[in-house]
């Protein structure tokens, strides 16, 4: 037994014990209990808490157990996603959950982290002790630009290999040039305009379904969006479980929006145009500038859709804000109106509704509707996948009938490489292996994306450039395939589940090292999810404290904070 395994677990009882925010509830927290032989088990006195896990288990250093309180069909995709990557328990504990965690990440993964030059690049080496296939170059580096035009000129003058997001008007340029690859990403996402209905007068349900007529969505596509795009007929696209085909969705009706806001005006005794929040705050409709397959040209339609709601009686002042300034806003509730967008991080209804819509949701959008969660609890408890298709179908039309956001598009994209690059690969969700990338003109890549990480914790984070330098380096128990979305083995070689489906039983790979040559044990995976799980845990601090995809994924967090 290593002297990491023996002391470990005092050391978090105790700061447990020293450290409590205030609770929901009057019970203390949960704090977890070792075994003889050092095995962490963390649990829930129960499952009123409401969320979806009961315990967890380290039953001894390879053997992992969830314990969950209600089926979760979709449990393997949800366990495979970057959210919930592995930490070595003795760096969590030692940062306090933020620090070094967030800046100068240990993994298990192909890459190792070398350094990060805020505001310019982060640089990752090989990990010559890898458990898999060790990197094909020795050095990867990511750096940034916003402004999809400068990411391809940088392509085509050499400073760089690989660029993300190639710009809708950029595609024939790429195939057309025989020095540059395309590959093309199908559009597993959503472009929405948020509405957040704690702000009045988006409290009243005929202002958010003015919102919905009000906006010409195929305009939308067909001025600013690349091949392979689709006007967007509800939250989810097709080729996620849980889409509706055959919905009928909200059409462009401008004179439907201008009658629905006369009534709600009469109704809320606001004037028209509407141009100001019900306290006199000017209206603003906020958006980030970083390019994403949804948002290929963020000011563009941002303005358009500016000039659409104008038409109709809703005059918004443009608002751009710094990509993690604006999530972190979006996440606690404090934009009215914006433009966000979301990425298929495995293709199940609960990656799309239950993260923005469920009951462990963030507070994008302001209240619950307990309509909406209400069904996707029975259907993400729902093993028939029949039966789940048709309480999506229900849920589907609650989110319309609600409508806490307006779905606009689902955009195509693509990355775009180095002709003489082998072996690039991006998967229909967006993830990219970049160990298996091969250059030969030298030995490293330089992979240009379009913004800056916020922190290289993804248990705090919901942005897709963190994401992109974390999967490097950090991995999950199970992870997607190369190229594809199916759940293959990762740091886990093998799963099985109870009859009941209630009880998931992971067998670690034996020998596993982090980059700091500490050896993989259940005891890292499990203070990795406990830290995230439980709120009242002093490491549940990570860059924000939000932790939205635990709480949305997971039906909520234990032990959460007291609401203000």
């Amino acid at each position: 037994m290593s002297p990491r395994l023996r002391v470990l677990p005092l050391l978090l009882l105790a700061v447990l014990v020293l450290s409590v925010p205030a609770l929901a509830q009057d019970a203390m927290p949960t704090a977890e209990s070792m075994s003889s032989d050092g095995m962490i088990t963390y649990a829930a006195p129960n499952c009123d808490y409401g969320g979806e896990f009961k315990s967890m288990e380290a039953v001894d250093a390879n053997t992992v157990k969830f314990t969950l309180c209600y089926p979760d069909g979709s449990f393997p995709q949800k366990v495979a996603f970057t959210a919930f990557q592995i930490h070595p328990a003795a760096q969590l504990e030692a940062t306090g959950g933020k620090g070094d965690l967030l800046t100068n990440p240990i993994g298990t993964g192909p890459w190792k982290f070398d350094h990060w030059d805020q505001g310019n690049e982060i640089v990752l080496d090989r990990f010559d002790g890898y458990w898999g296939e060790p990197s094909k170059e020795s050095q990867l580096i990511f750096q940034w630009n916003p402004e999809a035009a400068a990411r391809l000129t940088q392509l085509q003058a050499g400073t760089v290999d690989a660029i993300s997001n190639v710009g809708p008007t950029d595609f024939d340029t790429v195939k057309n040039d025989s020095n540059l690859s395309l590959v093309t990403i199908p559009g597993l996402n959503v472009l929405y305009l948020g509405i957040n209905n704690t702000y009045p007068p988006f409290d009243n349900i005929k202002v958010r379904q003015a919102l919905a007529y009000a906006i010409d969505k195929q305009r939308l596509v067909d001025n600013f969006y690349p091949e392979g795009s689709l006007s967007a007929d509800q939250f989810m696209p097709d080729g996620i479980f849980g889409y509706t085909k055959d919905f009928q969705s909200t059409s462009y009706d401008p004179d439907k929006a201008k009658e629905l806001l006369a009534e709600a005006a009469q109704e809320a005794g606001f004037t028209l145009p509407l141009s100001t929040l019900t306290d006199g705050t000017p209206l603003k409709l906020s958006f980030r500038p970083n390019t994403r397959g949804y948002f290929p040209q963020p000011p563009q339609i941002a303005a358009d859709i500016q000039t659409q709601l104008a038409a109709v009686g809703i005059n918004v002042t443009i608002d751009q804000e710094e990509s993690t300034t604006l999530l972190d806003n979006a996440s606690a509730g404090n934009l009215p109106l914006f433009l966000l967008g979301w990425g298929a991080d495995y293709p199940d209804a609960t990656n799309f509704l239950d993260y923005h819509f469920g009951v462990g949701a963030s507070a994008s959008f302001g209240n619950k509707f307990d309509d909406i969660t209400a069904l996707l609890k029975q259907g993400g408890q729902e093993s028939d996948p029949a039966k789940r298709l048709a309480i999506y179908a229900q849920a589907n039309a609650a989110i319309q009938n609600e409508v806490p956001m307006v779905p606009l598009a689902h955009g195509g994209s693509a990355i775009a490489a180095k002709a003489a690059l082998t072996n690039v690969n991006v998967s229909p969700i967006g993830n990219i292996n970049f160990s298996l990338f091969s250059d030969p003109a030298d030995d490293n890549i330089i992979y240009l994306q379009s913004g800056e990480p916020g922190s290289l914790y993804t248990g705090d984070e919901t942005d897709g450039e963190t994401f992109n330098v974390a999967n490097q380096i950090n991995e999950s128990l199970l992870a997607y395939e190369v190229g594809g979305t199916a759940v293959v083995p990762s740091l886990a070689e093998s799963y099985e589940t109870s009859a009941d489906g209630l009880t998931w039983t992971f067998h670690l790979r034996q020998g596993v090292k982090f980059h700091d040559d500490s050896t993989l044990t259940a005891n890292d995976v499990i203070v990795s999810y406990a830290v995230e799980w439980d709120a009242a845990n002093p490491l549940h601090t990570g860059r924000t404290g939000a932790f939205d995809y635990f709480s949305s994924l997971f039906g909520g967090f234990l032990n959460p904070p007291a609401k203000s």
